[in-house]
């Protein structure tokens, strides 16, 4: 037997013996979890791990603002392999787990070509790498996504939207603060092997055993130009459908989605790169810092879940509006006692007299923190069960991850404002001006419908 044969006979035993976890419904909450933690984990470790140990060598508020908004850059347009996604694969491999398993190869391999790149003096060019392994990310998370939407059935989508992205702040606590946990023991520069691991584990023991459904082949005789002329005919009518004469009255709820998803659906500072910044500026250690982002990930994490069952019971855009406005709650409090406390701007690491932090800053700072983080959770999980309901099914991949990308457009211009903003004007304004921005949101929500 031929070595590409023996391998291929091996890899054939090896999905034999793990079994295929889209064949039943709790098989598929787990794989759809696992896939979702590996996603969170390498943001966490970029967003929290990365972005701390930057602050921590002198990297300025401003650049970590414009490193962590560009980890975002990539999922903002991630809509644009979307149709790469639907329409180009190997079939061999399956429609959708052709492209996750290339991704998350690839990811591994940009996670290892940035070892050897110093981020504290090298910033551009490990801002590039990782740009390029969050390109890859962003096209994996549009297969996960096109295959849930074509394995969930409709009752399963709600708890399932909640468990994928409890899923994703599990992987941004084992990418962050398990990768701070890990630096008591651990050179920094040796983590990056552990976060390699575990996305090694999954593509071995999850994404191989894989088989999705088969895909229905294009009809015979249908050119690649006419597949993509009836695939862009289809999305473009899921956002502006033609006039017929059972719907003489157009729907513009998916349309008036997106404007909402380009709005932040709440305060964000406290959930993005200021939270990090400004645990270092209060004196906290690696271990501080990865126990602060364990307890808010883990609050974020049980939002989903209830959120998104909350939501099913009273009604998706009432319980969304609660959500939004309770993220501004902590914010602005959080503003309110640094500036009472005179700690306004941004401070300088590297001189040799550090002010004294009171201690009521700090306990207001974790309070604020982590009821925060409840809010969040419960917006997240209910946010994405909205957008899905606006999708129609034959096009809801695209859809969806159109909705799901300006999301993160949103996210990496709010990251990169707010790191403008703290070395302008100060913690204080920085928090207010976030929470004033996320009530914007509350304008449009009643207009996302679909009818």
């Amino acid at each position: 037997m031929t070595g590409v044969g023996a391998r291929e006979v091996s890899a054939a035993a090896m999905r034999r013996r793990l079994p295929n976890l889209l064949a039943t419904r709790n098989g598929r909450f787990v794989a759809f979890f696992l896939l979702y933690v590996t996603e969170g984990i390498p943001q966490g470790f970029t967003a929290t791990a990365v972005a701390a140990q930057m602050r921590r060598q002198g990297v300025s508020a401003q650049q970590i603002g414009l490193f962590v908004g560009s980890l975002y850059l990539p999922w903002a347009w991630k809509w644009t392999v979307a149709p790469l996604v639907d329409l180009f694969f190997v079939r061999r491999f399956g429609q959708r787990r052709f492209w996750i398993l290339l991704c998350q190869l690839a990811m591994i391999a940009t996670l290892l070509l940035s070892m050897s790149v110093d981020f504290a003096t090298q910033l551009q060019m490990f801002t590039a790498i990782i740009l390029v392994h969050n390109c890859f990310g962003a096209t994996q998370d549009v297969a996960i996504d096109a295959l849930a939407c074509d394995v969930l059935s409709e009752q399963e989508r709600g708890m399932a939207n909640g468990v994928m992205f409890s899923g994703a702040y599990l992987g941004n606590t084992i990418g962050g603060s398990g990768v701070l946990f890990l630096t008591a023991y651990l050179e920094f520069n040796t983590t990056f092997l552990f976060v390699v691991g575990c996305l090694g584990l999954v593509t071995l023991l999850i994404v191989l055993p894989l088989r999705e459904p088969t895909s229905a082949p294009p009809p015979a005789g249908s050119t690649t130009r006419q597949q993509l002329a009836d695939y862009f005919r289809a999305a473009r009518h899921a956002f502006w459908p033609p006039r017929t004469a059972s719907a003489p009255i157009r729907s513009r709820g998916a349309l008036i989605g997106v404007v909402f998803a380009l709005l932040p659906a709440g305060s964000y500072a406290l959930g993005l790169a200021l939270q990090s910044n400004l645990a270092v500026e209060l004196g906290h250690s690696d271990y501080e810092i990865a126990l602060l982002a364990l307890f808010s990930t883990v609050n974020a994490a049980l939002g989903c879940v209830l959120g998104g069952l909350l939501s099913d019971a009273w009604g998706r855009r009432r319980m969304l509006a609660i959500y939004v406005a309770g993220t501004a709650i902590p914010t602005l409090w959080l503003a309110s006692v640094m500036q009472s406390n005179a700690w306004i701007v941004s401070i300088d690491l590297t001189t040799e007299r550090m002010p004294a932090v009171p201690p009521v800053l700090i306990t207001s700072f974790w309070f604020a923190t982590l009821v925060y983080s409840v809010f969040q959770g419960l917006m997240y999980g209910t946010r994405t069960a909205l957008f899905m309901d606006l999708c129609q099914p034959k096009v809801a991949a695209t859809q969806f991850t159109i909705y799901m990308a300006l999301l993160n457009l949103t996210i990496s211009y709010s990251a990169t404002w707010q790191g403008w903003s703290i070395d302008r004007w100060g913690y204080p304004t920085t928090l207010a001006l976030d929470a004033g921005v996320g009530l914007l949101s509350l304008a449009v929500l009643p207009f996302v419908r679909r009818v």
